[in-house]
């Protein structure tokens, strides 16, 4: 008999018979669960977050287009396509997602024998992490950016998330706003200097580009055995931006000395012998194609990222916490914390980080 779940998994085009689905990862936004047929095959099905992701049909074509498109390029290379970028499973009425009375449901091959980190277990893995960040942007240079679909508009406009911060402190739907008047003033005494990359892309400073937007560590596969990177995944937040979106969102995640929900605020900062490998990752791929005012506010993004997730994290937790899921009370404004006191790290650090920037794209 047939192994039965209130998930679709019958509706897309798997080989076999399902025989096993069990929960996977650990995303903040959508559910995820690892099927099993009979054949051996494996897949991931998604359940949508379409509170979020509210445009489907735009959300998959964009996955969709992107993901040819670097299939195409890995091919070229004499690459693995199948290993070294996401494959969408089509449901059986041939869209690219299903559609139920429970939610929207997708599915993608599974990309076996790959793990994903959490937190880098060396510089290397994090020097290798920014080359496969990287590369994901090199192999999309030729895309056309504008094309592709803004499903979360204006997600990384950081002056707008401070807008939208404010907005709910205004409203302060949870009486929450009393315990977190500091945090507020730490944020909009940066106003101006969060608006610093929305500029450069408005006076063509900073370029237009395919990026993934969401840069986290644990958004990179690596291959088990060699424990180099295989596939760049998680692409629901591929949109035209900057390219210091992708690196500054790498460094605010996977350079922090702590987690990101972590109380002792002590132990928080940013690991500057990190960063260095990041960045010389980075320029060694991306380097000859950078504009001059990506190389100039390259050492600026992270703070500016850091800062917006900040600000992102305490709107949240002032709305009554409907975005970022939440294992206890009071998370988000612990992750909040912990994004504003990196900050506060950055800004003593700058000078350095302008220093190593400099060294590796030499400007």
């Amino acid at each position: 008999m047939a192994f039965r779940h209130p998930v679709p998994v019958d509706q897309f085009h798997l080989d076999g018979t399902l025989r096993s689905l069990r929960p996977c990862g650990n995303g903040h936004i959508n559910r995820t669960w690892r099927a099993v047929t009979d054949t051996g095959a494996e897949y991931l099905i998604q359940l949508v977050n379409t509170d979020v992701f509210r445009d489907m049909d735009g959300l998959m074509s964009n996955i969709s287009r992107v993901t040819q498109h670097v299939r195409e390029k890995i091919r070229l290379d004499g690459g693995d396509p199948d290993r070294e970028t996401m494959l969408i499973v089509p449901a059986l009425d041939g869209k690219l997602y299903c559609m139920t009375k429970e939610g929207c449901y997708r599915a993608y091959h599974f990309i076996r024998n790959a793990i994903a980190l959490e937190k880098p277990r060396s510089a290397e893995d994090f020097y290798l992490t920014a080359r496969a960040f990287g590369k994901f942007q090199q192999q999309l240079l030729d895309f056309p950016a504008a094309e592709l679909v803004e499903v979360i508009p204006d997600f990384h406009n950081t002056p707008k998330r401070l807008e939208a911060l404010r907005y709910a402190a205004t409203m302060d739907v949870m009486g929450r706003k009393k315990d977190v008047e500091a945090e507020l003033e730490f944020i909009f005494a940066r106003q101006e200097f969060a608006g610093t990359l929305t500029r450069g892309i408005a006076s063509g400073a900073l370029p237009l580009r395919v990026t993934h937007n969401d840069t986290k560590l644990n958004n990179l596969l690596f291959d088990q055995e060699t424990m180099t990177p295989l596939a760049v995944v998680d692409l629901d937040t591929v949109m035209p931006g900057t390219s210091l979106y992708d690196f500054g969102d790498g460094i605010r995640y996977g350079a922090a000395t702590a987690a990101e929900d972590e109380m002792d605020l002590s132990l928080v900062s940013c690991d500057l012998e990190l960063y260095e490998h990041f960045v010389r990752g980075w320029a060694s791929v991306c380097g000859d194609t950078m504009s001059l005012g990506e190389k100039e506010l390259l050492h600026l993004s992270p703070r500016i990222l850091t800062l917006e997730c900040g600000a992102r994290f305490l709107t949240d937790y002032l709305s009554g916490d409907t975005y970022f899921s939440t294992s206890r009370p009071g998370q988000n404004l612990d992750r909040c914390r912990t994004q504003l006191k990196l900050v506060a790290d950055m800004e003593e650090k700058e000078a350095e980080m302008l220093r190593i920037s400099k060294e590796y794209l030499h400007f």
